[in-house]
């Protein structure tokens, strides 16, 4: 697969804010911030997505055209399993709710969960791109 050095640059540059935006959902988790946590976990998924979209030179100006590109191009292709599908959905869903519901209140659990689900899904994002990278899995044609 050939990827430009824009896109490797901007897929990585998604990727570490990804990875920031992690390390402020832990820290508003610490400080029982938890709505804080579960916007900053659902944008660490996000752009993650976008990371793994910079490769293959697409991105849309809304999160749910964004969810509907990984779902199309990662996880119907078998790249990705539905459960991280599964994370996404439910992430986006959980953001929505707890920014935009007013008398919703986020448990320690559901917090944790999410943080959790980030994680691993930011960890199989690294992996994902690092094996594209190195040509160790290919898109597949319908992609392109």
């Amino acid at each position: 697969m050939m990827k430009n050095d824009y896109s490797k640059e901007l897929s990585s540059h998604r990727l570490k804010k990804a990875k920031d935006l992690i390390v402020q959902a832990r820290l508003l988790f610490d400080n029982t911030q938890y709505d804080g946590s579960i916007n900053r976990s659902y944008y660490a998924i996000f752009n993650a997505i976008r990371s793994l979209l910079a490769l293959i030179k697409l991105d849309s100006r809304k999160h749910s055209g964004v969810i509907s590109l990984f779902d199309k191009h990662f996880v119907k292709t078998g790249i990705f399993s539905k459960e991280f599908s599964k994370i996404v959905h439910k992430s986006f869903d959980f953001r929505q709710v707890s920014d935009y519901d007013d008398f919703f209140i986020i448990s320690i659990d559901q917090a944790k969960t999410q943080i959790e689900n980030c994680l691993k899904f930011i960890s199989e994002v690294e992996d994902i791109i690092n094996r594209l990278l190195n040509e160790e899995i290919d898109l597949p044609e319908t992609v392109f």
